[in-house]
């Protein structure tokens, strides 16, 4: 009898829970065990996908009055602050709340004070709003990013001129700044990337110029160094890749803020104005009408808060899969 033997494939058997899997791997394995992280990306998809195609699905325009010709009069009629109504159930329900002549129209969430579909608007503008939230985000990372890694890698001098700037751009108040700007800029969109990229920039610098200070000393970065590897090289080819972690769990974090800040912005009138909306034009605009169209405020009041909500769990969750406690691992 032979002293060694060949184990078939299947005889084999792998101790899954400490089986080398890669670095990605592991972060999502740990987000996606974690059912608050999973609830916050089910939230956002959801509303993703509703300021996506909701606008589409409802057949209205978002700044559509909706209207009849009374057949009687040849009038116009204006579906002006029409409760959330669905037709099948009004029928079901045998209740006449609503004029006989939108009976066969639905609006999910009512009509404003000018017959424009709330569905339409609602969904239109979180979609606005997300837009405006991940341009602005996507730049500001570039921005401070840059900022931060370059402030961090040289030290010295230009650390701390780079790092006084900082201070200054982070102690002058957000409101200033807008009121500011809407001196020398007109109302809308525009004014609030431009106030949006002048403040949240400064979160990603400070994260990026920590995680430098922390891996410019370690031995592969000395070894580029003695290897002859240029600033550049070494900045964004070594050191970059080894930081995304903590600045995707910032943009988590950040998202939201820009988020709301678009609503506060355009809740105080100097952000998206009509006939063009956002969530927070829609709420401004709710608030004007509370007392005689309470339903109008709470569709976007709802839409912000599930996507501050849903965004704060994914990013609890980055932060908790991308620096694991040794607990967890």
């Amino acid at each position: 009898m032979n002293d060694f033997e060949l184990l078939k494939h299947h005889d084999i058997v792998t101790d899954e829970n400490f089986a080398s899997q890669t670095y990605w791997k592991g972060v999502f394995t740990r987000f996606f065990a974690k059912k608050r992280s999973v609830i916050g990306l089910i939230i956002v998809v959801v509303i993703i996908v509703l300021a996506i195609l909701g606008p589409v699905l409802s057949g209205y325009e978002y700044r559509e009055i909706s209207s009849v010709i009374n057949p009687e009069t040849g009038k116009e009629v204006v579906a002006k602050g029409l409760a959330p109504r669905i037709p099948f159930l009004h029928k079901l329900l045998g209740k006449a709340p609503y004029d006989d002549f939108f009976a066969d129209k639905t609006f999910l969430f009512g009509t404003d004070d000018l017959g424009r579909d709330l569905w339409t608007r609602t969904w239109y503008g979180a979609r606005v709003s997300l837009l405006i939230a991940f341009v602005t985000i996507a730049i500001d990372v570039v921005i401070g990013m840059c900022y931060g890694l370059i402030s961090g890698y040289f030290g010295g001098v230009v650390d701390s001129i780079m790092q006084r700037f900082v201070e200054i751009a982070n102690s002058v108040p957000r409101l200033v700044i807008v009121s500011v700007l809407a001196v020398f800029m007109p109302k809308g969109i525009g004014l609030v990337i431009v106030a949006l990229l002048i403040t949240e920039w400064i979160g990603m610098s400070k994260i990026a110029r920590a995680e430098m200070l922390k891996i410019k000393e370690l031995e592969y970065i000395l070894a580029g160094k003695t290897l002859g590897a240029s600033n550049l090289q070494i900045i964004f080819g070594d050191v970059l890749p080894n930081t995304i972690g903590p600045i995707i769990t910032q943009v988590m974090f950040s998202i939201p803020t820009a988020i709301f800040t678009e609503a506060f912005l355009s809740f105080v009138g100097v952000g998206i104005m009509l006939p063009e909306c956002s969530v927070g034009s829609l709420i401004e605009d709710g608030f004007n009408n509370i007392t005689t169209l309470p339903y109008q405020i709470i569709p976007p009041i709802i839409v912000l808060a599930l996507l501050m909500l849903g965004f704060n769990f994914i990013g609890d969750g980055l932060r908790e899969a991308l620096a694991p406690k040794l607990k967890d691992m």
